[in-house]
C-alpha cells in the first residue's frame, strides 16, 4: 500500500518524541489517576496500550497530546518540557499530534472533505493547495465515493476511517489512537490496523490504546499495560 504525496513526511532527525520521568497526575484532590509512570517512545515506535476501564488509560493520552500536564515529574514532547510551555506554544506542538478519539468528534455540518481537511485550514492552507492531498487520502481510507456524505450519513466504521485520515491529514509525528476499533466487526478492525501500520511504516510514531488484548498481541508491538495507575510493559 502507497500513498502519493506521503501525507507523514518529515526532514526532522531521529529523536524521543515522548519522555516521561516520575509522573504522576491527580484531578484536584482526589488520589492520583497515574503513579510514578517512566515512559519513552523513540520516533517511529508503535506501542499498545492496556488496561482495565479505569486504569489511566485515558489519562495517559491526555498527557500524550497536550490536553493534561502532569502534577508530580517530568514530561517532555518533541524534546520540549511541557511544563516549561507557554499558552502561544501549544498551538504548534498540537499540530504536530494526531488524534483519533473514541467518540470521533466530527464536526456534522462538514462534509467527509471537509471534516478531512479541517487541520490543513486551520493552519491557513488554501483548499486549491491541499484538495488534491485530501482526496487522495480518503481514497486511501476507502472514502473515495463518500466524500460530499456528512458524518450523521456515515457507518461507524466509515465515521472511524474520516477521524484517522483527518488526525493525519496534518502530517503529525505522533499519532495517538483511542479504541480505534471498539465498534466496528473483525474485519473492519484488521483493516483499521493494517492503515496504522502503513503510517507507522511511513514515519509516524503511533500509540493505540484499546481494551482488545488479543489484538494487541497478536500484532507483534510492545504492549503496555495501566493498572491502577502504574505503567508496565508487557512480554
Amino acid at each position: 500500500m502507497s500513498i502519493p504525496n506521503d501525507p507523514l513526511a518529515t526532514s526532522r532527525p531521529e529523536t524521543a518524541v515522548v519522555q516521561l520521568e516520575g509522573v504522576g497526575l491527580r484531578y484536584g484532590d482526589a488520589p492520583e489517576v497515574l503513579r510514578d509512570i517512566d515512559l519513552t517512545l523513540p520516533k517511529g515506535s508503535f506501542h499498545f496500550l492496556t488496561g482495565a476501564s479505569g486504569a489511566g488509560k485515558s489519562s495517559l493520552l491526555k498527557l500524550l497530546y497536550l490536553a493534561a500536564r502532569p502534577t508530580r515529574g517530568t514530561a517532555r514532547l518533541f524534546g520540549r518540557t511541557v511544563s516549561a510551555l507557554g499558552s502561544q506554544d501549544l498551538p504548534l506542538m498540537r499540530r504536530r499530534i494526531g488524534v483519533v478519539f473514541q467518540e470521533f468528534r466530527l464536526l456534522d455540518h462538514l462534509t467527509a472533505f471537509d471534516n478531512a481537511a479541517l487541520p490543513l485550514r486551520i493552519a491557513g492552507g488554501r483548499a486549491r493547495d491541499y484538495a488534491a492531498d485530501v482526496a487522495e487520502l480518503l481514497t486511501w481510507v476507502g472514502l473515495r465515493d463518500r466524500m460530499d456524505a456528512y458524518p450523521p450519513t456515515l457507518s461507524g466504521g466509515e465515521k472511524q476511517r474520516l477521524a484517522i485520515a483527518r488526525a493525519v491529514m496534518a502530517r503529525p509525528e505522533l499519532i495517538i489512537a483511542d479504541e480505534p476499533t471498539g465498534s466496528v466487526d473483525q474485519d473492519m478492525a484488521v483493516r483499521l490496523m493494517r492503515l496504522f501500520v502503513e503510517l507507522n511504516r511511513l514515519g509516524a510514531t503511533v500509540v493505540i490504546a484499546t481494551h482488545d488484548n488479543a489484538l494487541a498481541r497478536q500484532s507483534g508491538r510492545p504492549v503496555l499495560r495501566l493498572d491502577r495507575g502504574r505503567l508496565m510493559r508487557e512480554a
